[in-house]
């Protein structure tokens, strides 16, 4: 391919490393850890999915063809990190008297509803654990006789077995095997379960027959399994969050050598994103924080703030969320907004963008490099304010930086990111009617009916920003 060679970090490695597809006949396979489908997403969760889309979108922008997998998880999660603890869905299903199918069909859709809300591409395919059972026995049964051994609560993987278990995590030291729940008779802590037996008596919503007794899938089965099947071993990059990195990709990593009986690990680069980081409790659903996409919107927080903030930071940096941060994406996507309307007229046409094939070299090296959208993103705004360049070659420009970036700058309104709850008290058009009616007055100098009309709207929670220099002139209390 053209332009600046890729390079991305490899978690196995800790390093930066050269990227080239594996078969570039096939293009870029990628593997993404899906949600839970348990509860409403949060916002830290959803993070992963901004990364992983804007690597999608890069990879796009630069000419391979991409198949993204992003599973769902309805079965088989507990509520501890390894093999202790209620299944989530069957906790959840329990908890809001539902079945656990319909906890998992209602928490899928509202993910897909938050993917469409950041414009995130959809995924090539989005398969469901339930819809793969058969496949993990399968896989389970390929491997059961030289990796596994079966304990009265199921079938365990003995990582021993494997060659170099836990490299993806640095080594297992204390404090990861401290997040490992103890079950009666494992061979050694870090071993975890193929499949998990309903112990005797109990009945799950959830529950296959295995020739390990019936039960269901251990969590971490369901990955190696589809990104197999979807992608085929080896694929060539797999993402999640950094905290999949130390039990849960390193026992997917175990599962894909005991299949080929092999050291490949089952992709070629494993990628992570940091947490979004909550130091003010601001996010807490207990204390009425902004936990959800959901929530953010129904406070008239555009979500595509929430994408140009996960953007400004590096994908594998620690992003803090607070209301400040987010109503300064907020600000910023205003800037851009405005930029883009005074340089690029709607009626404009795309040009030749010849004269601004240095921007197009500087956004390449940007993103290429471990995908620096912090770098890209201040180029995204000298662009816009470069006089030199031609409406027609910054419309050019600006297709291709929101290829990447996916924030829709050329379509985005300024009055879609105006700051209106949900619940206030007034509609768009009746505080638009006031306010032009408090413009008539100020220019009879009416001040006294202007300051009403001004108390009015305070009083209905709308801030009347006089003097804004990004000319929004009102927004709704958060």
């Amino acid at each position: 391919m053209s332009g600046t060679p890729i390079t991305l970090h490899n978690s196995l490695s800790r390093r930066l490393e050269p990227f080239a597809p594996l078969d570039p006949e096939r293009g870029v396979r990628i593997y993404s850890c899906g949600p839970t489908v348990y509860s409403d997403p949060h916002l830290g969760n959803l993070r992963a999915y901004v990364f992983t889309d804007t690597l999608a979108r890069m990879l796009r922008w630069k000419g391979y063809a991409v198949t993204h997998v992003v599973n769902i998880t309805d079965v088989g999660h507990l509520t501890s990190d390894a093999d202790a603890g209620d299944d989530k869905m069957e906790a959840a299903a329990k908890a809001r008297a539902m079945s656990a199918w319909d906890i998992a069909a209602h928490y899928t859709g509202v993910f897909k509803s938050n993917l469409a809300d950041l414009n995130i591409v959809p995924p090539t395919h989005m398969p469901t654990a339930t819809d793969h059972v058969a496949g993990m026995i399968e896989f389970g049964q390929s491997i059961a006789e030289r990796h596994c051994y079966q304990i009265d609560s199921g079938l365990y993987f003995d990582s021993t077995t494997v060659p170099h278990y836990g490299r993806l995590a640095g080594g297992q030291d204390d404090a990861g095997e401290g997040r490992i729940d103890p079950v009666a008779g494992k061979r050694h802590p870090q071993d975890f379960a193929i499949w998990r037996r309903t112990p005797p008596g109990e009945t799950r919503q959830m529950e296959w027959d295995s020739p390990w007794g019936r039960g269901a899938p251990g969590w971490h089965l369901e990955c190696s399994v589809m990104s197999r099947q979807y992608l085929g071993f080896p694929f060539d990059i797999h993402t999640g969050g950094i905290d999949h990195r130390e039990i849960h990709h390193v026992n997917e990593i175990a599962q894909n050598q005991a299949f080929c009986d092999c050291a490949d690990s089952g992709a070629r680069f494993w990628m992570h994103n940091n947490f979004l980081v909550d130091r003010g409790g601001k996010m807490s659903k207990s204390k009425g924080g902004i936990a959800t996409l959901q929530s953010l919107i129904d406070r008239g927080v555009h979500p595509l703030a929430y994408r140009l903030m996960c953007l400004s930071a590096h994908y594998r940096s620690e992003l803090e969320f607070s209301p400040e941060n987010l109503l300064a994406a907020l600000t910023r996507l205003k800037r851009l907004v405005m930029a883009a309307r005074k340089a690029i007229p709607p009626e404009t046409q795309e040009e030749d963008a010849e004269r601004g094939s240095d921007y197009l070299a500087q956004l390449d090296a940007a993103v290429a490099d471990d995908l620096n959208t912090p770098k890209a993103l201040p180029l995204l705004e000298t662009m816009l304010a470069d006089k030199r360049l031609a409406a027609g070659a910054k419309a050019a420009l600006l297709s291709a930086f929101d290829a990447v970036l996916g924030l829709e700058l050329r379509t985005l309104s300024r009055e879609a990111l105006r700051v209106r709850p949900a619940d206030a008290a007034l509609a768009a058009e009746a505080i638009e009617a006031k306010l032009a009616e408090r413009r008539d007055a100020r220019a009879a100098r009416d001040f006294a009916r202007s300051d009403a009309i001004r108390d009015e709207l305070t009083a209905a929670g709308v801030e009347v920003m006089d003097g804004d220099p990004l000319g929004w002139e009102w927004k709704v209390q958060l």
